[in-house]
């Protein structure tokens, strides 16, 4: 009885969205019972443009399914109304996979229907409840021998990880799962290798994605399979704007955001208007920008869509309109940016923290009091100019206040940074300097054989002492070639024995070998950042920069002035 009930609600739903076909098309269902699965497939994809053909082949597909009990088809048929239905339908669909797949008991297909759930939340920019989704597929996944399966789950995983900034983490389930897709599923290992390309782009290694977007355009032409292209050019439009080749970076972009646009891909959309604008801006045309960071605009407002990078639309446009002295639309982007903050932090709550920010919460704050105030000052005067000295009065103590706290906060900073500098050098020079600092003795409940995890800590004390932590993109799987084991096991064990991720654990490595050759070395204290970023094998001074800071607690510069005094 509920099974029907449901059939009835998704019925009417899916006729208010398709429009209701004519009696002749819905009595030509009696004479397609017959018909295979296939058929009735094939079918709906020729008819994919016509809902009202569709939707014949839709409930005929479903029909038959029900009537011969079917489970399989029954979930494959409602995945064939998600597809063809509105967004705001889709959850109700999945939901009746899931629903259908606890009734038959099989895992494999609870995990695709939990996953086929994740992904229209994605697709919503939802990220929190798609993640939730995809966990609970890998649950159920990860008991089946469904390799396809498996390694979508690992795909949108890594999708979600790369939203949360957890870069190389998402490289790594990127690589995992691209040799599997280059067989089974060749549009799935576009897909795959645009998002290795985009990762290389978020940790600075510009030359390996551009190397990545090349060979997807290669390999979506040798395939047959054009629809990437437009993606793969977009991905180094976006590239070029970090190489700072501005121009090429404008014409790459405006070359495909209005097909992206045609594919009602509103994301990637909007990220093409902002580099496109951004691109305008720093070639210090300011006026060409404001369109395009307007459109970024228009996508929150209509599509509730912002990413931490997509913020700095805002900090430009209120530049934009101070310089033009429109206190109105500067107040109205400052709202805006306030806004954006609130979802960012909700939804990137790991990424936000992250993301250096010209315009914070307090400073917009004050910047928004500033500017009602300096409102209030233009009306006043209009009206009674007595108020000329309550205004400038006003806008002083804002001025004082506002320089009081940041030099407030900078004797802070300083205080806090001498504090760990004292104890680093206490920590260094109490230390025995031909002391290797071996790792504390763990029990053994990782499930690797006790020689083979000797046999990878050996390993990784030749890999310190030979200093092979000192060259450039070291990534996992490169390091476990290097030990002679697999990335799995390698990282099990770094994360036991050192207690830290792979990433960090290199790049203590590299902090601390600078600061060891700062300490010990003079000369050394002379160079650049850049020079010491070289020195370790970090692919960007910033990169450096961060790690130092995450390790020391200090700033590079304040570290090296500590020691020359």
């Amino acid at each position: 009885m509920k099974q029907n009930l449901l059939f009835v609600m998704l019925l009417c739903a899916f006729s208010f969205d398709f429009g209701f076909a004519q009696k002749k098309e819905f009595k030509a269902s009696d004479s397609l019972k017959n018909k295979s699965y296939t058929y009735l497939d094939d079918q709906l994809y020729n008819h994919r443009k016509d809902s009202s053909k569709a939707s014949v082949y839709l409930l005929t597909y479903l029909k038959k399914a029900k009537n011969e009990k079917n489970w399989k088809e029954i979930i494959f048929a409602y995945q064939n109304y998600l597809h063809h239905s509105p967004d705001k339908m889709r959850i109700i669909y999945a939901d009746s996979m899931i629903y259908t797949a606890k009734k038959a008991g099989d895992n494999t297909l609870l995990g695709s229907s939990y996953l086929s759930k994740g992904i229209v939340y994605y697709g919503r920019k939802d990220y929190e409840n798609a993640f939730q989704n995809y966990i609970r597929a890998n649950n159920y996944i990860s008991r089946s021998n469904d390799k396809y399966l498996i390694n979508k789950v690992k795909y949108h995983m890594a999708q979600i990880k790369y939203y949360l900034g957890f870069y190389d983490e998402a490289l790594a389930l990127f690589n995992d799962c691209l040799t599997y897709f280059k067989v089974e599923n060749t549009s799935a290992y576009l897909n795959t290798l645009h998002s290795i390309g985009v990762c290389y782009n978020r940790i600075g290694n510009y030359g390996l994605c551009s190397e990545i977007n090349r060979k997807g355009i290669y390999e979506g032409k040798s395939l047959g399979l054009s629809d990437m292209e437009i993606y793969f050019i977009h991905s180094d439009g976006i590239n070029e704007y970090f190489k700072k080749n501005y121009q090429l970076a404008i014409s790459k972009l405006e070359s495909v955001v209005e097909k992206i646009k045609d594919n009602r891909d509103f994301a990637n959309e909007a990220v093409g208007y902002f580099y496109i604008g951004k691109s305008f801006w720093s070639v210090r045309n300011k006026d060409q920008a404001l369109p395009y960071l307007l459109k970024v605009d228009k996508a929150f407002q209509e599509k509730k869509y912002i990413r931490p990078d997509l913020r700095e639309s805002y900090e430009l446009l209120i530049t934009y309109y101070k310089n033009k002295k429109d206190l109105s639309k500067q107040l109205y982007y400052i709202d805006q940016l306030l806004r954006a903050d609130t979802i960012l932090n909700n939804t990137y709550k790991y990424l936000v923290t992250k993301i250096h920010k010209n315009y914070d919460t307090k400073e917009l704050l004050i910047e928004k009091e500033k500017i009602q105030n300096e409102n209030k000052k233009i009306h006043k005067e209009l009206v009674k100019e007595k108020h000329y000295d309550l205004i400038f009065a006003g806008i002083i103590l804002v001025l004082f206040t506002v320089s009081f706290y940041l030099n407030y906060r900078h004797q802070k900073n300083k205080k806090f940074y001498k504090k760990k500098f004292d104890e680093l050098m206490l920590e260094l020079n109490t230390k025995p300097k031909d002391k290797k600092e071996l790792p504390k003795e763990k029990s053994p409940t990782l499930d690797i054989p006790s020689e083979t995890i000797t046999s990878i800590l050996n390993g990784l004390q030749s890999f310190e002492d030979s200093k092979k932590f000192l060259g450039k993109d070291l990534r996992l799987n490169v390091v476990a070639n290097m030990l002679h084991t697999n990335s799995k096991y390698l990282y099990k064990v770094i994360s036991h024995y050192k207690g830290k991720r792979f990433v960090e654990y290199i790049n203590d490595l590299k902090i601390n070998y600078i600061i060891a050759l700062l300490n010990d070395d003079r000369m050394s204290r002379k160079y650049s950042n850049s020079a010491l970023a070289e020195e370790a094998g970090f692919s960007s001074t910033q990169q450096f920069a961060l790690a130092f800071k995450q390790k020391t607690e200090m700033p590079v510069n304040f570290f090296i002035e500590q020691l020359s005094k």
